[in-house]
């Protein structure tokens, strides 16, 4: 049996919680904004019944990183979400926000808001995953400007993406992305698809220009620009120039330029 004072204590408790209950589900807009602060899970699954619950109390209550699962999934299925951009985007940056109900936002999000949710500290893999593929898929329609803003910001996926594009403004951007991996480069510029002045690009910048396989993959590359084969076959290695002289996938002239480079270092 509980001693008098315990159970006087647990009926002030609960007469506590009973007020607070009934305040959320009753209160006015000004009042919500109090009740959306409460620490007590049934207080808040209460003042989402509340009919002056709006945009502004669920955008407050997304903003708490205290919440379960469940709680988030209950302010997903509000009817204020169907109607509201900022919620849908809320409930996505929530970390809490069950996997499967990100998963449905993902379409809703604008392009920027995706990236955001890409580098977001604690979103899963597959979430992560699916926003990258969300935004390759709105590459075809997405202006040159914001592709050169992205190309800034990207994960390396998304980057790869953009490279294939093979447009010299958006690789130029790429190459400063600290996210962007010496492969991705070195399929750039061994790319049929990659232009002259692609590869002229990647030559000139400072993070890439002395990479060994990038400069062999340049040297490669018959849309080089003659210029810069003339000025990479210079510093080439000996085998490597050797290699040139003898490849089928160059043209006569660039084979002639190598054997002169052969020559001239008495090979």
């Amino acid at each position: 049996m509980e001693p008098a004072g315990v159970y006087a204590k647990n009926v002030q408790i609960d007469r506590e919680l009973s007020q607070r209950l009934h305040g959320a589900l009753t209160c006015g807009k000004e009042e919500l904004f109090q009740v959306v602060a409460d620490p007590a899970p049934d207080v808040i699954r209460a003042a989402l019944r509340n009919p002056a619950m709006d945009e502004n109390h669920l955008l407050v209550l997304l903003g708490r990183r205290d919440l379960g699962e469940d709680l988030v999934a209950a302010i997903g299925r509000h009817d204020a979400v169907a109607e509201s951009h900022k919620l849908k985007a809320a409930l996505v940056r929530n970390p809490a926000t069950p996997a499967q109900l990100v998963m449905s936002l993902l379409p809703h999000l604008y392009l920027f808001e995706l990236v955001d949710l890409c580098l977001l500290a604690g979103v899963t893999p597959d979430q992560r995953v699916a926003a990258e593929r969300a935004v390759i898929q709105r590459l075809s329609t997405t202006p040159l400007g914001n592709k050169i803003t992205l190309a800034r910001r990207a994960t390396a996926s998304i980057l790869d993406a953009l490279l294939k594009e093979s447009d010299v403004r958006v690789v130029e951007s790429c190459l400063t992305n600290p996210r962007l991996k010496e492969g991705s480069v070195f399929q750039l510029v061994s790319s049929s698809r990659a232009t002259g002045d692609v590869i002229a690009a990647v030559a000139r910048h400072q993070c890439w220009s002395n990479r060994p396989n990038l400069k062999a993959a340049m040297l490669k590359n018959p849309n080089t620009p003659t210029s810069l084969f003339s000025t990479l076959l210079a510093s080439a290695p000996t085998m490597e120039v050797r290699n040139l002289a003898a490849s089928g996938r160059l043209g006569t002239e660039r084979k002639r330029l190598a054997a002169q480079e052969l020559k001239r270092r008495g090979c």
